[in-house]
């Protein structure tokens, strides 16, 4: 039986979320310019609020996307199962566009990488930045995020994962060991 702990619950996970829409709305003087892209499945649901947040903040409708990376992974032919793959929905020209991909948790950097390849496929954007909800460290990629909710140092045996109500979950992250 694993033991999991609570890191995050719901009250800290929405402060986390109103600071990260700030930070973006400070970062993107032009908000016309910008999209947000997340990554399935809980990337899509964190962009869904943000992007609801930064509504309610500046009145401001935001582009939002959503993208599946099932097969742009460099390990898909090891992994044990197979991932179900779920809709890529990009219905906007990202040419010359801001685009912040948001994910729920920052590893090895493959997920994020492999979103990058996908959106550079279908078109090519002014920036691309990238907002994870935890940054888990152990990176085996050069990849960071520009804007992160929480700084969660783990080993390579823990878990952490995000618990959303769109899942049936209660809006905690948990880690716990595999």
């Amino acid at each position: 039986m694993k033991k999991v702990k609570i890191i995050i619950n719901k009250t800290e996970l929405d402060k986390i979320l109103n600071r990260l829409t700030k930070l973006i709305v400070k970062k993107y003087k032009d908000l016309n310019n910008l999209a947000i892209v997340g990554i399935h499945t809980n990337g899509v649901y964190l962009a869904q609020r943000i992007v609801e947040k930064i509504k309610q903040l500046t009145n401001k409708k935001i582009k939002l996307g959503y993208i599946d990376i099932t097969f742009y992974r460099d390990d898909i032919g090891y992994r044990k199962n197979i991932q179900q793959p779920k809709d890529t929905q990009i219905d906007f020209n990202i040419d010359n566009k801001d685009i912040l991909l948001i994910d729920d948790v920052l590893f090895t950097g493959r997920t994020v990488r492999a979103a990058m390849e996908q959106l550079l496929e279908i078109g090519r954007p002014k920036t691309i930045s990238v907002l994870v909800l935890i940054d888990r460290g152990l990176r085996e990629l050069p990849i960071y995020a520009e804007f992160v909710g929480k700084k969660i140092a783990t080993t390579h045996k823990q878990q952490i994962e995000l618990l959303l109500k769109e899942t049936g979950g209660d809006d905690t992250v948990v880690i716990y060991t595999k």
